[in-house]
């Protein structure tokens, strides 16, 4: 269980609108609803914005209740759906934003998002008399200053899933797989994902491996006995087709592999427990830190304590994979 701070709550805010912003992630509801449940137990109003920041600029608001929030911590997605809103890019357009809150009596706002979604909660702290407070929902797990993403353990889990399945099919008529997961910037799904399932290898865009390299574990792992099936995991990378090249490049080389893509599938689906306990807390520990007058920063999670991190550094600093995790995963596999 995670160790929670206390504060005083001398800041207590008239009303507090949440918005869901960027890529959904699996335990957004969860979070929404502890952000929610916190508030009305202190007679906090809360209003949910629907279609994160393009419902925020329109004034698409509506005032949530304890109902609103009932039977959705086991529901993937987000009741108040998401969107990517470019115009909210525009410092006016922000503004435009920040008085539409103000005329409803809202002081502060409680974001769930990823970098771009971030970025955006704390342009919007530092130019308006807005009070912000972001979560970390994405399941990269790419977001600096928390160890944990809202929806990244139900992605790895769901990924995993997968994946043993597919095995089945490669062990049956020994295969080689190269399994693509999402991660566009980030080897951490691929990472946890390849460790869990006892994947040959693992290719993230942090490391640069050589066609040459696979090739010659995947030849090493055959003379050492271990059948001519397997599994490859892919982070998807920022070019696309990485994974479809690389089968390109291996059958180059007389290696047939199969490309499974499992895309988007890894954003649904029920979170798990882990997601629905860390969402949870950490929507209900943003009413408290907002209670505390704290303002623009991020609340994570740090060697099982919540933390908060000012967004700027957030958004200007990156979390790093650790390499030795890479090395662990082939350890294992030897």
């Amino acid at each position: 269980m995670y160790q929670i701070p206390t504060f005083e709550c001398d800041k207590k805010p008239e009303a507090i609108a949440i918005l869901t912003s960027g890529g959904d992630s699996p335990g957004m509801n969860p979070a929404i609803r502890g952000v929610v449940r916190a508030a009305l137990h202190l007679g906090i109003k809360v209003y949910g914005v629907h279609k994160g920041y393009s419902g925020l600029i329109i004034g698409d608001l509506t005032e949530m209740n304890s109902a609103s929030v009932t039977n959705i911590v086991q529901r993937g997605g987000t009741i108040l759906k998401s969107d990517r809103c470019l115009a909210f890019k525009d410092s006016e357009v922000r503004h435009q934003a920040a008085e539409i809150l103000k005329e409803k009596g809202i002081d502060c706002l409680v974001v769930i998002g990823g970098d771009g979604s971030l970025t955006g909660a704390h342009l919007l702290a530092a130019e308006n008399n807005i009070r912000v407070i972001g979560l970390p929902g994405t399941i990269d797990n790419d977001i600096y200053g928390t160890d944990d993403t809202i929806g990244f353990d139900t992605a790895v889990n769901t990924a995993l899933d997968a994946i043993d399945k597919i095995r089945d099919t490669a062990l049956s008529h020994e295969s080689l797989f190269l399994v693509e997961v999402m991660g566009r910037n980030s080897g951490f799904i691929a990472t946890h994902v390849g460790i869990a399932c006892g994947a040959e290898m693992i290719v993230v865009p942090e490391y640069e491996v050589k066609v040459e390299s696979i090739c010659f574990q995947l030849v090493s792992n055959r003379e050492q006995g271990k059948g001519s099936s397997g599994i490859i995991v892919v982070a998807e990378g920022q070019i696309p087709g990485l994974t479809y090249n690389l089968a390109n490049q291996l059958k180059a080389h007389n290696l047939t592999a199969k490309v499974c893509i499992l895309g988007h599938i890894q954003r649904g689906g029920s979170p798990t427990g882990h997601d629905r306990v860390l969402a949870s807390c950490l929507g209900a520990s943003a009413v408290d830190y907002l209670c505390a007058g704290y303002n623009d920063v991020m609340i994570g999670v740090k060697d099982n304590h919540i933390t908060d991190t000012p967004l700027k550094h957030v958004i200007e600093k990156s979390k790093k994979l650790d390499e030795t995790l890479l090395q662990r995963a082939l350890l294992l596999h030897k």
